[in-house]
This record gives structure tokens, C-alpha cells and sequence, in this order.
């Protein structure tokens, strides 16, 4: 249900390793997206920013509401998906891919093993 090569947060967010920069690409689950309904505007933060684990730092509103986008790990931003602008329906049609949000360089590499995998994620939804 959940892609096994992700990790995951409380707040709805996966985490994937971006390449040999050390750095990690964020985006929201396929349940949030869901829970959202269709989206129509992004805000994220700005590439450089540092931002601190579990601290929201942009929005996501919906034709429903406004939700919260929250760092799932402290960094600093090294991206943002810029297609996101002018598309941010890619969030609902490609949460694990195109729909990302944006890309961190963390203060830790280490702190994405405190991430929940996608078996312990799945058991909080269902929760």
C-alpha cells in the first residue's frame, strides 16, 4: 500500500534518500493527498532556509482546507519543486513522484532512522 523505500512521519510525509548529494526529497502520502482532496495551491519554503524538525514551514490548501506542511527532519532546504506553481494537482496524481515538495540537506543523515518504514506507517493509519 505504502512504497517499502520510504520512510515516514506522524504528520503524513515521506522522506526518500535524492541521490549522492546526502540530501532527501520530501512529499506528502498518497492517504493525505486523499485526505486532502484536490489541491490548488502550494507554499513551500524557500531554498537555503534551515528548518527544524517537526516545525511547519509552508501549506497545502485544498478545495477543503489548508493544511500544514511540516519539516520531517532538520536541514537545510536545498529544492523545491517548482511544477508545483503552476501544477499542483501533481501532488494528488503522483504523491511518490512528480508530486513531491521539496529537498532537504540534513543536519543529520542519521536521523532518518528514527522514521517510521512503511509497515509501522501503514499500522498508524489504520489506527
Amino acid at each position: 500500500m505504502f512504497p517499502e523505500d520510504l520512510k515516514y512521519t506522524s504528520e503524513h510525509e515521506w522522506v526518500r534518500p535524492a541521490g549522492e548529494s546526502g540530501a532527501v526529497r520530501v512529499g506528502i502520502t498518497d492517504f493525505a493527498q486523499d485526505a486532502l482532496g484536490d489541491i490548488v495551491y502550494v507554499s513551500l519554503p524557500e531554498v537555503g532556509a534551515e528548518v527544524e524538525g517537526g516545525a511547519a514551514v509552508g501549506e497545502l490548501e485544498s478545495t477543503k482546507s489548508v493544511s500544514d506542511v511540516y519539516a520531517p527532519l532538520s536541514g537545510t532546504v536545498a529544492a523545491v519543486n517548482e511544477a508545483l506553481d503552476g501544477t499542483p494537482e501533481l501532488i494528488n496524481s503522483d504523491p511518490y513522484g512528480d508530486g513531491w515538495l521539496f529537498e532537504l540537506t540534513l543536519s543529520d543523515a542519521s536521523s532518518v532512522d528514527a522514521l517510521m518504514d512503511a509497515a509501522q506507517y501503514e499500522s498508524t493509519v489504520e489506527a
